[in-house]
């Protein structure tokens, strides 16, 4: 089951004097990621290198930012794959400490500081969810709104019309269950239709 983080969680290490700065955080597509990276640049603006990698769906990447191809961000996101996360950024900021590394040396130290941050990182079960719209007459609010509660599910929205009209969101896998219990409770009378989210 994939999984994401709770929080973003940090470490250093220190190679043949260069200092690697990594951090693993929550990450929900690239855009957020690539302004996560220039809020870096301007917190460190004496580092050679920001190397990172993003595991979030379609949107993935991996950057060497002039490290030699292939000895940054691609490890990186392998070491985000091993662990089976998504929705994750991983990111090593790289101040230079004299000593080259080499390509190995390299791959070793971006995989070591991204898998040492991880391991102080508290993972949590990705749970898809679902946004749902139910509307009720009046008389049914009441029904609903408790069947919703003892559901856990999250109410995000209610509007009075001719109808009573609750959008909720609640875990994809347990939308059926909760319909086929409200139909029962309201005798077919709830109109469901899926909400965009």
């Amino acid at each position: 089951m994939p999984q994401t983080l709770a929080a973003a969680a940090h470490s250093e290490l220190i190679i043949k004097k260069s200092r690697f700065i990594a951090c693993v955080e929550p990450m929900p597509d690239r855009a957020s990621a690539q302004t996560r990276v220039n809020a870096l640049w301007q917190q460190h603006p004496g580092a050679s290198h920001v190397c990172w990698a993003l595991l979030a769906g379609g949107q993935s990447a991996a950057v060497d930012d002039g490290e030699p191809s292939g000895t940054a961000g691609r490890p990186m996101l392998e070491v985000l794959r091993h662990q089976q996360l998504e929705g994750v950024l991983a990111t090593v900021v790289r101040y230079f400490g004299g000593v080259k590394l080499g390509a190995g040396g390299l791959v070793r130290a971006y995989t070591d500081a991204v898998a040492q941050t991880l391991l102080g990182a508290q993972k949590v079960a990705l749970v898809r969810s679902i946004a749902l719209r139910c509307a009720v007459p009046y008389a049914m609010e009441g029904l609903l709104r408790r069947a919703l509660q003892q559901a856990g599910a999250t109410l995000l929205q209610v509007e009075h019309g001719q109808t009573v009209s609750l959008a909720l969101q609640l875990p994809a896998d347990q939308s059926q269950a909760l319909q086929q219990r409200i139909n029962a409770l309201t005798q077919g009378r709830a109109i469901w239709s899926e909400e965009n989210m």
